[in-house]
């Protein structure tokens, strides 16, 4: 499926799995129920986990019994800071083309492109994770 906004799978999955574990702040996770619950690779979710949790976003309990919960500080966090723990600065890019034709001065898109690129910034930098524990709990994924 083709859609407008790239997202790399890693930063999907990692975006998904900060807001599923904000919706437990209190409780630890294994890496197989997180992978379950988002219909995800556990061996993809773990190395995604490893970069959160390097970022303190999340914090690991080895062991039976272990998982993954998020931070006290992580549930604070913004998704923009959730995706450049995974993908590092986010530099939005104004040109579908890796180098621009045209300059920026007759993009084919006019203003459309810096626009989204600007709109999806700001709402990543504004919305926090902890702010978004009922959109997984009305959609029936957490109780």
């Amino acid at each position: 499926m083709s859609s407008v906004l790239k997202v790399s799978d890693a930063a999907a999955i990692g975006l998904h799995a900060m807001v599923l574990l904000a919706t437990r702040p209190d409780k630890l996770m294994s890496n197989h129920n997180i992978a379950s619950t988002l219909k995800v690779s556990p061996a993809h979710l773990s190395k995604v986990l490893q970069r959160l949790s390097r970022a303190g976003l999340v914090r690991a309990t080895r062991g039976p019994g272990g998982g993954f919960a998020i931070t006290i500080n992580g549930a604070k966090k913004t998704l923009l800071d959730v995706f450049e723990a995974i993908e590092g600065p986010m530099r939005p890019h104004d040109c579908l083309l890796a180098k621009s034709i045209c300059g920026g001065k007759n993009c084919m898109f006019g203003s459309l492109l810096r626009n989204m690129n600007r709109e999806a910034h700001a709402y990543l930098a504004k919305t926090r994770l902890n702010q978004l524990n009922r959109s997984f709990k009305s959609a029936g994924i957490v109780g």
